[in-house]
């Protein structure tokens, strides 16, 4: 990446002080410092118009907690948008998937809005139809911060020069829609346990086809729900190949 192709973050936050937070040690940090990417930290109050600096009210209709106002998320919004795709990190978006990453990754960087509280005013997102409703999974934060450190380190380490070996991303888990097969390293035997003949055997087509089983074997066992998407995905074309020579 040149100079004029950095990553560059925008983070919207109650608590600018968090970011780069993690993301700036180890790789993450060491690509932060050559400028291969860029973080810019908002404060969400800076954009509130009263006296008091008000960023939430009482969620119409009743309720506990508190909810974040329109019109300061639109006028923060407003004032850092600039054509990069922006995120808001709740538990009412959709999961987060590699895929969405790598197209994050390849791309000029991302503003992301983080809620707090009871969340956002729906409105904010009828008015502005082009931010994205992500979250991490099925958990609920107190915050959308941590959300926005994993979504932007999982970016950051495919970024270019950042991982250093260019393979080490490509068979890593959800890269062809199946997790990772297991690894192993030295000792060769602890506590009784030994690393699998096959990976000591030198025969690298049989190490592949072994990886290759196991990856799909966990996902089928651990992850249900990629196995049916993976299996699937492999299914449709060849029964649909098959249904046209038929007719």
């Amino acid at each position: 990446m040149g100079e004029d192709m950095t990553f560059a973050a925008t983070v919207i936050t109650l608590y600018p002080e968090m970011f780069p937070g993690p993301l700036g040690i180890s790789l993450a940090g060491r690509a932060l410092e050559r400028g291969d990417w860029s973080i810019d930290a908002v404060q969400l109050r800076d954009f509130a118009t009263d006296r008091h600096r008000t960023v939430d009210d009482t969620p119409a209709g009743g309720g506990a907690g508190m909810v974040l106002k329109p019109d300061v998320l639109a006028a923060a919004l407003d004032s850092v948008d600039d054509g990069r795709p922006v995120l808001a990190m709740t538990p009412r978006g959709r999961p987060i998937d590699q895929a969405r990453i790598r197209g994050l990754a390849a791309g000029p960087g991302v503003t992301i809005l983080c809620g707090r509280f009871e969340g956002f005013d729906e409105r904010i997102f009828e008015a502005r139809p082009h931010i994205e409703q992500v979250s991490l999974g099925d958990i609920v934060l107190s915050g959308g911060e941590p959300a926005a450190l994993a979504v932007l380190d999982a970016c950051i380490r495919l970024l270019p020069g950042v991982m250093g070996a260019p393979l080490s991303g490509a068979e890593e888990s959800f890269e062809d829609g199946l997790l990772e097969y297991p690894q192993y390293t030295r000792p060769q035997e602890w506590e009784g346990r030994t690393i699998p003949e096959v990976l000591r055997s030198g025969d690298h087509a049989r190490i592949a086809a072994w990886r290759k089983s196991m990856a799909e074997t966990d996902t089928r066992l651990r992850r249900p729900d990629l196995w049916e998407r993976h299996s699937g995905a492999r299914v449709q074309p060849a029964s649909g190949a098959q249904r046209e020579t038929k007719d």
